[in-house]
């Protein structure tokens, strides 16, 4: 089983039905809000792998996601991020793949060691499992374009997938960022207004769509988003298996 401990914080694999429900319930309070009427779950969590950081003291549960393994780029149309995206360009992938969904932080917490234990968690996990592309859906916090347009003109001028993996529209419901957005991103304000999972994306190589679906049943826009573990700099490669050793 895997299990990684370092500082307050501790990641292992989910073990129960106890477990899964503790990282839905995360989920529900991270993406839905406390007042939310129905837990966060679906068809695909029985099919996942799923990651939990806790503390060390206490075992309060800080921080979850899913990983859903593939065989191959063939199998893409199983993922969740296949219901949003159309990614047959993708299904000529040759090598181990897995989606990374659902990753969430406590919404109180705030301690950048969370998301250095969770990614040093993934990294332990994809090197174990071979695998060779790691992709997911990487969320802004609300529906409305126009709060992160500066986010996205930084994505539109530096980070667009390659044209052989390139996701094309799919969703009823889209903002075409790399076509429509005409300004020049203010880079500061990028910085802040990106989410901090695909920030760490962007920094060891990462890529995104061209376009953001709007998803109004999480209140969120997401992005597409593909990381070739071949790509990822050597010397972000070796901080991350640092902290995963």
């Amino acid at each position: 089983m895997l299990t990684l401990a370092k500082g307050r914080y501790q990641a292992r694999l989910a073990e129960s039905d106890a477990d899964l429900e503790a990282a839905q319930r995360l989920r529900t309070l991270a993406f839905r809000g406390p007042d939310a009427q129905r837990l966060d779950a679906d068809d695909f969590d029985r099919a996942c792998t799923h990651m939990l950081v806790e503390e060390v003291a206490g075992g309060r549960l800080v921080c979850c996601f899913r990983l859903l393994r593939l065989r191959s780029g063939a199998e893409i149309g199983r993922s969740y991020s296949a219901q949003f995206y159309e990614l047959s360009a993708l299904a000529g992938f040759d090598g181990p793949m897995v989606e990374m969904g659902r990753f969430c932080i406590h919404p109180d917490l705030h301690d950048p060691d969370i998301l250095r234990v969770a990614w040093g968690a993934m990294t332990a996990w994809v090197d174990r499992e071979g695998v060779e592309m790691l992709f997911g859906c990487s969320s802004f916090h609300g529906t409305e374009a126009r709060e992160y347009y500066d986010a996205f003109a930084l994505l539109r001028d530096r980070h667009i997938a390659p044209k052989r993996w390139l996701p094309r529209v799919k969703a009823p419901s889209v903002f075409r960022f790399a076509s429509r957005l005409r300004r020049k991103p203010d880079l500061k304000r990028a910085q802040a207004k990106m989410p901090p999972l695909l920030r760490t994306y962007l920094l060891m190589g990462g890529w995104v769509s061209d376009h953001a679906v709007i998803d109004r049943d999480l209140g969120t826009l997401h992005v597409f988003t593909g990381l070739e573990i071949s790509a990822v700099p050597p010397s972000r490669a070796r901080l991350l298996r640092a902290v995963a050793g």
